[in-house]
């Protein structure tokens, strides 16, 4: 008796277990268990700059509540300052990233550890993702390491910066990070002659804007030879930007497309309320550019 109950139970154990093994892995998308992708949110506390200005947490968790409002996603916000001992461990587990912090091309490498588990992400074809002073550093030793992982990188003694009313402007061809994103005037900090890679294959510059005369790349997105995608945009500078519908989608359906989901053609809808915008108070640390 007690036989028949064991095996009674052992079948009962597998047929349970294939059921939710064909439920993970079937083919039909409306019986298949979604499991939720890991986005990793970085970002610091404000630097020297005066307040409105580099609000990367404030930025961080309007980019946390847009994801959490459409779904499906995990997203992990984490205070990157250094020495962030968890790091590598919480990239390990990490589906995409997200870099909006103080010079974000060194930080990535100032640590051996946590520049190998970018790179374990990016060859695990994770999503990479980079907004302005996120993807700078003063010296160039940091600039081919950041350009390999994040594809574009503000760098070095040469690099160049300016504030001014600006008109970005999408390329002739369609891209899907810019649904329902048409050319728009913005006054903001825009990084320019920025450090791409040398092979250009699968790099497209996704917005332009005019200075000196010439044609500057101030957005990218990077499909990758390891599969995996990357993104980057040099602007918000200024926090009161978020205002605007055309960052929001941007910088939202830019960390989308680096996750390969599919982009709706007239692009997200993500409201925001004046109160969204409010800033904490807190003291800003000596930092300078």
């Amino acid at each position: 008796m007690r036989f028949l109950f064991q095996f009674a139970f052992y079948v009962s154990i597998t047929y349970a277990c294939a059921s939710l093994s064909s439920r993970l892995f079937a083919d039909d998308p409306a019986t298949r268990i979604s499991i939720p992708k890991r986005v990793l949110l970085l970002g610091q506390r404000p630097d020297s700059h005066p307040k409105t200005t580099h609000e990367y947490m404030a930025g961080i968790r309007l980019i946390a509540r847009f994801l959490n409002d459409l779904g499906n996603y995990q997203v992990v916000i984490e205070h990157a300052d250094n020495p962030w001992k968890d790091g590598p461990e919480l990239l390990d587990g990490a589906d995409a990233a997200v870099l909006f912090l103080t010079e974000g091309a060194k930080w990535v490498s100032e640590e051996k550890q946590r520049l190998a588990a970018f790179e374990r992400l990016a060859k695990r074809s994770g999503g990479l993702s980079v907004l302005h002073w996120g993807m700078g550093t003063r010296e160039a030793e940091p600039i081919a390491d950041f350009v390999s992982l994040f594809g574009g990188c503000h760098g070095g003694p040469d690099r160049k910066y300016k504030v001014d009313d600006f008109q970005l402007v999408p390329p002739l061809t369609p891209h899907p990070i810019l649904s329902g994103i048409q050319a728009f005037n913005v006054h903001d900090e825009l990084y320019y002659a920025l450090k791409f890679p040398v092979l250009r294959r699968g790099h497209t510059v996704i917005l332009n804007t005019r200075i000196a005369d010439t044609d500057q790349a101030v957005a990218w997105a990077w499909q990758r030879d390891d599969a995996g995608r990357s993104f980057g945009f040099t602007g918000l500078h200024f926090h009161e930007n978020w205002n605007r519908i055309e960052y929001r989608r941007l910088v939202l359906q830019g960390i989308l497309w680096t996750l390969k989901e599919t982009i709706p053609t007239e692009g997200l809808r993500l409201d925001l309320a004046e109160k969204d915008l409010e800033l904490p108070e807190g003291n800003r640390v000596k930092e300078t550019k």
